[in-house]
């Protein structure tokens, strides 16, 4: 038996409002960045350069080339990142060159030579910004350190110093086989001091903070009195030694 019209128009409308309620809600349209938001991955490169750009400068400033030139190394990645297609990448290769007399500067270990392309990395950095629509997005030479938890300055050569400085007379203080104390004073050198097996950090930290007023066997070493992060400089250059380096 042939079925009414009206009832095959019910079916078919029935069918289709099914059919529309079950489609997925990625049929949806996709949402739209608001104008003027960087992407996510952009953004995230920029705060970590930020971060770089300010460490390079206080390492440079307080002439702590090592970590000056770790942290280049870490910017001039970061840029070359940036300089893949994108829509700031043009600018990042001419950073890129800015940075480039940085590491000159660091190489040579010039601290005026240093702070001189510095200003100028920075200035490429701010004309980056207005060329792709963030003027309101203003860098400039740090003021402050935000890293109240890293010392800038190079403490193993500050060690080191101090070292040559309070000790030298007796001990060796460099590596080299042929120096010799300035005293002829038969004291063991620096690097066989790190070496031995019953070296620690912690024992030679409790050593220089005695409050002797002679310190070593016979008593024959006078306390050089170091305040306390006078004695973290040497304990890491000792630890420099133990592990073969030589700063």
């Amino acid at each position: 038996m042939t079925e009414k019209p009206g009832k095959i128009l019910r079916t078919l409308l029935l069918a289709t409002i099914l059919a529309t309620f079950s489609l997925p809600s990625e049929a949806g349209p996709p949402d739209v960045a608001p104008a003027g938001s960087q992407p996510s991955a952009l953004s995230d490169l920029m705060i970590r350069l930020q971060f770089q750009h300010i460490k390079l400068w206080f390492a440079g400033r307080l002439n702590n080339w090592s970590l000056a030139t770790y942290e280049a190394q870490q910017i001039d990645a970061s840029l070359k990142n940036m300089s893949k297609p994108s829509p700031g990448g043009a600018d990042a290769n001419r950073a890129i060159e800015k940075l480039q007399a940085v590491r000159e500067a660091i190489q040579s270990l010039d601290v005026s030579a240093f702070t001189q392309a510095y200003s100028a990395l920075t200035n490429e950095c701010n004309g980056c910004h207005r060329a792709n629509g963030y003027a309101s997005i203003t860098i400039q030479v740090p003021v402050n350190s935000p890293f109240p938890d890293q010392l800038f300055t190079d403490q193993v050569a500050d060690g080191r110093a101090l070292a040559n400085a309070s000790c030298g007379g007796c001990h060796v203080v460099s590596d080299g086989a042929k120096d010799t104390p300035a005293s002829g004073f038969p004291a063991p050198r620096f690097v066989e001091i790190s070496k031995r097996a019953s070296f620690s950090a912690d024992g030679l930290r409790q050593y220089l903070m005695s409050g002797h007023r002679r310190l070593g066997p016979d008593q024959a070493m006078p306390n050089p009195r170091l305040a306390d992060y006078q004695i973290e400089a040497i304990v890491a250059y000792f630890e420099i030694l133990r592990t073969g380096g030589s700063r």
